[in-house]
């Protein structure tokens, strides 16, 4: 049966309309059911927060909203809550702001995770900063894959063997190899006929990378 679900609502309301057709309002009483039956037969559930860190509709959303759907959610009991930038407005000052706070209304032993996108160029930025915030979940797609159908030129996720490359540089253990992703990305490419937007596997290893691969 099913082990995890993962489920999310929009803190946009223009958002939440063109994605579900529902207002936010509506949109949160119709996933509490769904949620309260996961968790009473053991599932372990993510809830997640759509349009958190701005939106391409409304602009600048209100962090109060965000911490208020974020404690409902830690008021039912839900395992992790994922924080996303769908439409790739935040900067690292505000990501860590809000990071800080969701900490300190979220149960501790909920987890708290984030969902970049690289639209404007910050999502690695982004990153360093939930990282320095506590954060140590993030969503991420080989090559910088992704984006959304409701927001115009909304661009993929920040990209896996950037953000794996970026904590093996910074001494902070991922599992993941960032240095296998070349071939896969390259063969995504071609199967898209378009590059992809990652750095890590489209470049020479440092200079100490390849030493220990001598």
């Amino acid at each position: 049966g099913v082990k995890h679900l993962s489920i999310s609502i929009s803190a946009s309301e223009t958002h939440s309309m063109k994605n579900t057709n529902r207002t936010v309002d509506e949109a949160r009483a119709a996933i509490r059911p769904t949620i309260e039956r996961a968790l009473s037969e053991g599932v372990q559930v993510r809830a997640g927060i759509q349009s958190a860190l701005g939106c391409g509709f409304e602009g600048r959303i209100d962090p109060a909203r965000v911490v208020d759907i974020a404690r409902s959610f830690s008021d039912l009991g839900v395992d992790e809550i994922n924080v996303a930038d769908t439409a790739g407005l935040a900067n690292p000052a505000q990501v860590f702001a809000l990071c800080r706070r969701l900490r300190d209304v979220v149960a501790p032993g909920i987890g708290l995770s984030l969902h970049l996108h690289d639209t404007r160029g910050l999502g690695l930025a982004n990153m360093l900063a939930g990282l320095q915030a506590g954060v140590r979940t993030f969503d991420a797609a080989m090559g910088g894959l992704g984006g959304c159908p409701f927001i115009p030129k909304a661009a993929g996720n920040i990209a896996t063997e950037d953000a794996a490359f970026l904590c093996a540089q910074m001494g902070l253990e991922t599992g993941i190899d960032w240095k296998a992703f070349a071939g896969p990305v390259a063969r995504a490419e071609a199967s898209l006929g378009r590059a992809l937007p990652a750095k890590a596997s489209h470049v020479l290893l440092p200079p100490w990378e390849m030493e220990v691969a001598a």
